[in-house]
């Protein structure tokens, strides 16, 4: 990068204003949502309108109607430590698609990976009999095996790119389907699904279950520690796992900005040729930049299963986890850095909430949120054509400041004698 080149030319800044500006218009679009369907309502009105709109920006920081029925304002320990439990796996997630991004490769199979990684943590946290092994010990068994299990399924596309130079895109929707229904198939056929409660026998224990004595006994599982939030954010589901997902965002930047391994990772998915002949294994590159985000991914989900305060339903074949495909919006937003990921992860699930919470103290309901998410996302995808659009404003501004005045009309030059000229 020149080290003269304005400020607001360069590349980085034009991608952050990209990611901003998709996210002013989409809110923009959600309030005009709100105002146009307060104002046609009859059950609605202005006033509701106008309550929608505050609750799509600041529902975060509503804790309900008063006495008088007015909207009250304040700090929500519930709703923001519910807002940090959903992020922590999109976090994962984001990183995921994020780090494949930076290598060269679209990482779309995130849903498997979440899937895989849904099915050894809970297949290990419930399988191990509680009092066998210290708990602290059986969550970490159940977290590794997570990111093994999607470090391996993510390997797979990126083999089948190395190798034989298989879209990734393509390899990555097969093994999603691959991961749904076998998933499906391993749960149907478990000993995990709660029988304890009868009309959930299409759901797993949650994992503060344990087994003891050959029956699932509620607290004598595992669940991730609290970490002293519960007291911060009391009423809420967080938990440490949000900050052992910080922690990897802060070592996935560490890895791909500040190493070796980083660099060769980079190089090989800007030009894997190239690398290749600066000395650059570059099929092994691209089996490991798989192999990392299929991990991250799965790590996702053994932090929301290991939370102890989530069912997971089995019958996954009729769609996958839309937490894995979300991770691609999170990403985008981020321009692909890790730290970013981190703030988009937690702007994302603060909409979930605001969603909820315009359901629970107004007559609209959570899906105008997805309609603001619909079209961040939209626009997250045409970050490009905003950069370029920015960039030629930009330029077109300084070359109309820089451009030079028209020359000044010259006199017609005097003879230099009267009535003198050639002979």
């Amino acid at each position: 990068m020149n080290g003269n080149e304005p400020f607001l030319q360069r590349e980085s800044v034009k991608s952050v204003l990209a990611s901003l500006l998709s996210i002013v218009i989409g809110l923009a679009f959600g309030a005009l949502v709100v105002l146009v369907v307060g104002l046609t309502s009859k059950d609605l009105g202005a006033g509701s309108a106008w309550e929608g709109i505050r609750l799509i920006f600041g529902g975060l920081f509503s804790t309900g109607r008063g006495p008088t029925g007015l909207l009250t304002w304040g700090f929500n320990g519930q709703s923001i430590g519910n807002m940090l439990f959903r992020a922590m796996p999109l976090i994962m997630t984001g990183l995921s698609v994020a780090m494949a991004y930076k290598t060269g490769l679209f990482n779309i199979g995130a849903p498997g990976q979440y899937l895989m990684g849904t099915l050894v943590s809970l297949s290990v946290a419930l399988g191990i009999p509680s009092g066998s092994l210290p708990k602290a010990l059986i969550w970490l068994l159940a977290f590794c095996g997570a990111l093994l299990a999607g470090a391996l399924w993510g390997a797979i596309p990126g083999m089948l790119k190395a190798f034989l130079n298989i879209n990734e895109v393509i390899a990555c929707i097969m093994t999603n389907w691959i991961a749904a229904n076998f998933v499906t198939w391993m749960f149907s056929v478990s000993s995990f699904k709660n029988v304890v409660e009868n009309t959930k026998s299409s759901y797993i224990y949650k994992t503060t279950y344990g087994l003891v004595d050959g029956a699932y006994v509620n607290g004598a599982g595992v669940a991730t520690a609290k970490m002293g939030l519960d007291k911060v954010f009391p009423g809420s589901q967080v938990n440490g796992g949000i900050l052992i997902a910080v922690l990897f965002a802060v070592g996935v930047y560490v890895m791909m900005e500040k190493t070796t391994f980083g660099y060769q990772l980079k190089a090989c998915g800007s030009n894997r040729h190239a690398a290749r002949y600066a000395g650059i294994s570059d099929r092994r590159n691209i089996v490991l930049s798989m192999a990392i985000a299929g991990a991250l991914s799965a790590g996702g989900a053994g932090l929301y299963c290991l939370s102890g305060n989530t069912e997971f339903f089995w019958s996954t074949y009729q769609s996958l986890p839309a937490i894995g495909f979300n991770g691609i919006p999170v990403a985008l937003l981020a321009v692909c850095n890790p730290i970013g990921v981190i703030f988009t992860a937690i702007f994302m699930s603060m909409l979930s909430i605001s969603g909820l919470q315009l359901t629970n103290l107004t007559a609209y309901n959570e899906y105008i949120t997805d309609v603001i998410i619909a079209v961040i996302v939209y626009l997250a995808a045409f970050s490009l054509v905003i950069k370029m659009w920015l960039g030629r404003r930009k330029k077109a501004g300084r070359a109309n400041a820089n451009a030079a005045p028209p020359p000044k009309p010259q006199p017609a030059a005097a003879d230099d004698k009267k009535g003198g000229g050639a002979q």
